[in-house]
């Protein structure tokens, strides 16, 4: 004959599974990455000593202000992560956490990760070059683009480095800086045609650029939202769809003429 368990014997009992799957999941790696504000970069000035953007076959501006691309910085694909590394990230403002295979679609090993955002790279800094040249009427066969930025992968940089490019060829095309003097700040892949796609972590650049002393961000519209949820104090977002906008926005905020679009 079973003996009757008391209340408190009966939820100790029950408890015990409980308690040792949440001490398993505690210590077992999950399948996330724990991502923070990474560093961010002038196209317009020099990176380790190398200028990010030299240009021949055509006179390059002297330039005033700072064009920053941004990044983030992730735990590695073979980093163990736990649930408590999780729960934390969850509760900080400058940490995301994020599925592995959003930051790494490419796979865990290290190498060919490192060779996808390589290439990625390549790609948008000759869309970039393209994007650019076209805007501005110029012909690819007689300007030529070299793009530089060391240690840094994937193709988030393209609006800026178009951008860079238009600011050093023809500036605001009054004579100005496209800049007007300011720290601007973004982010934005680009395609050929001058169109401007979305990236991730967007909430985590504005605060690298805020950081980086940046009072303007230029975000892909469809992000508007993740980049106004922890908006820093002083950084003021302007969405763009093409290149075209982008350069429409800067100008009108630099000249005060014409409207300048927010999110």
């Amino acid at each position: 004959m079973l003996s009757r368990l008391t209340r408190r014997r009966s939820v100790a009992v029950c408890a015990a599974p409980a308690v040792a799957l949440l001490a398993t999941a505690a210590f077992a790696p999950l399948p996330f990455s724990v991502a923070q504000p990474g560093t961010t970069v002038n196209v317009l000035g020099e990176n380790r000593g190398t200028p990010v953007i030299t240009i021949s076959g055509a006179r390059a501006r002297d330039t005033s202000g700072q064009l920053r691309m941004t990044t983030i910085v992730a735990t590695g694909p073979d980093t163990p992560i736990s649930l408590g590394d999780v729960l934390d990230g969850w509760f900080r403002t400058d940490r995301a956490v994020m599925p592995r295979d959003a930051v790494y679609p490419s796979g865990d090993d290290v190498e060919e990760i490192e060779r996808h955002n390589v290439e990625q790279m390549e790609e948008s800094q000759e869309a970039a070059t393209r994007a650019a040249l076209d805007h501005l009427g110029l012909d690819p066969a007689d300007v030529r683009v070299t793009l530089e930025l060391a240690d840094v992968g994937g193709p988030s940089a393209g609006l800026l480095f178009s951008l860079g490019i238009v600011d050093k060829l023809n500036g605001d095309g009054a004579g100005g800086d496209l800049t007007g003097g300011r720290t601007i700040a973004g982010t934005g892949t680009i395609s050929a045609d001058g169109t401007v796609g979305a990236v991730g972590g967007v909430a985590l650049k504005t605060q690298a650029a805020r950081r980086d002393g940046a009072t303007v961000f230029l975000v892909p519209k469809a992000e508007c939202s993740d980049a106004e949820a922890e908006l820093p104090k002083g950084l003021r977002l302007i969405p763009v769809t093409t290149l075209k906008d982008a350069v429409g926005s800067l100008v009108a905020l630099e000249t005060g003429k014409g409207p300048v679009p927010s999110c």
